[in-house]
């Protein structure tokens, strides 16, 4: 715990030290959600207001933005011989994937954070309950806690820092694919059965219940099975990848 905390605190400094990680992470999902807001949002309708819908999608932008960042410190430790300066000072080599995984969560948290500070001032007014809003909680900590292990796993298995970074740029833009910005229906075909079956889509619908007061088990159930599945594949190669190359 003590080597993890130390690797944590490691992972927060460089990121907070790295300005375009900063915008990536916290003000560019701010400024696509006033884009998509102000600018086009009169352009969809969605049958509510559309800040109402579009909070939950950008929800899950903010937590998918700040990826590439988390992708690219990961193979840098492995292709520059940090790693290899861990082992000679017995740090955990398991604080240095957890290390990793909880400093990309916290960025995650305050991007999400930002988004819905931003999202009340556009006039967003959700009628989630107390414990609703747990749910909500509780879900952005899962989603960030699995992707931040596929994207930790990325990381480790791309050969040098711009690959890394190109490997994050699907789950960047899976969410433009799914519920985020329109409803599935008002897709093409082919488009639309996508968007409707992807991984991102029950997770946005899951949120935008909470927030409604109007929770569905089903998106509840199907975003969990897939957050799980997303974090047991990204444990399980980030590991099996470090020990190989560590």
């Amino acid at each position: 715990m003590g080597d993890s905390a130390i690797m944590l605190r490691r992972n927060f400094k460089h990121t907070v030290r790295n300005p375009t990680s900063v915008f990536n992470a916290i003000l560019f999902p701010v400024i696509l959600m006033l884009m998509f807001v102000y600018v086009l949002g009169d352009a969809f309708s969605v049958g509510v207001d559309y800040v109402d819908y579009a909070t939950p999608g950008m929800i899950l932008l903010a937590v998918c933005y700040g990826l590439g960042a988390t992708a690219t410190a990961a193979n840098s430790d492995m292709t520059k011989g940090i790693i290899n300066r861990f082992k000679v000072m017995d740090v955990s080599r398991g604080a240095v994937l957890t290390g990793q995984v909880v400093a990309s969560m916290l960025n995650n948290v305050i991007a999400v954070a930002a988004i819905i500070g931003t999202a009340f001032a556009l006039g967003f007014r959700p009628s989630a309950s107390f414990t609703e809003w747990l749910g909500v909680i509780g879900l952005v900590v899962l989603l960030s806690f699995s992707v931040s292990w596929l994207t930790v796993a990325l990381g480790l298995a791309a050969k040098s820092v711009e690959t890394a970074g190109l490997a994050t740029v699907p789950l960047i833009m899976l969410p433009f694919f799914s519920s985020a910005i329109v409803p599935a229906d008002k897709m093409g075909a082919g488009v639309a059965q996508f968007a409707r079956y992807q991984p991102f889509t029950p997770i946005i619908e899951t949120f935008r219940g909470l927030l409604a007061g109007t929770p569905s088990a089903g998106d509840a159930i199907a975003a969990t099975a897939w957050c799980v599945g997303i974090a047991v594949v990204g444990y399980v190669w980030a590991t099996a990848t470090f020990k190989k190359r560590a």
